[in-house]
């Protein structure tokens, strides 16, 4: 299998100083005083706005992004702070959606992409889950559009605790896999 890489540049166009990582890196500022372009060589990342994954953020699938604007929108900050190495996920997904804080009221369990919860299950939002297996994407909008929030396996008791604002609703959801 091969190993993600992502390689950060201070500058636009691929200038400057520059980090390559195959992992994690909560504070991208440790190793560059900016980020503003970026070459993922080979995997997927989840690349944020502010240090230790927080803020705003978008996928990063192979490719060049010579500014951040290409790869951020326009909605966002042209800086990179901090990222995320996606794992490759081989096998079932499956997660748990709850209506609201600490795994209350309706609950759905989904197996595959959704793209819009108020059609398919009469959910106009969801503020909690339970990632049981697979790496998923949160999209405040239906059919997979607006801000995005990238789960693990794992607890959220509280969505709006993990970097996004409190008027920020999840509307649509959809697995992270080889092809996405």
């Amino acid at each position: 299998m091969t190993m993600g890489r992502i390689i950060f540049y201070e500058d636009r166009d691929f200038q400057g100083r520059s980090y390559e990582t195959s992992s994690d890196c909560p504070e991208l500022t440790s190793y560059l005083s900016r980020c503003n372009s970026c070459r993922v060589e080979n995997g997927l990342f989840m690349v944020y706005e502010k240090p230790n994954f927080m803020g705003h953020q978008m996928l990063a699938r192979r490719g060049e992004y010579p500014d951040n604007q290409r790869l951020m929108g326009t909605s966002m900050s042209d800086c990179i702070r901090s990222c995320r190495m996606i794992p490759t996920h081989r096998g079932p997904f499956r997660v748990r959606v709850y209506e609201r804080e600490n795994f209350g009221g309706q609950m759905q369990e989904l197996m595959d992409d959704c793209d819009n919860m108020m059609d398919r299950f009469r959910m106009s939002d969801f503020q909690s889950c339970n990632v049981l297996e697979g790496h998923w994407l949160m999209f405040e909008q239906p059919n997979f559009r607006g801000k995005m929030l990238y789960l693990r396996p794992g607890e959220y008791r509280n969505l709006r605790d993990i970097g996004m604002s409190n008027t920020t609703r999840f509307s649509s959801i959809r697995r992270i896999m080889d092809s996405c």
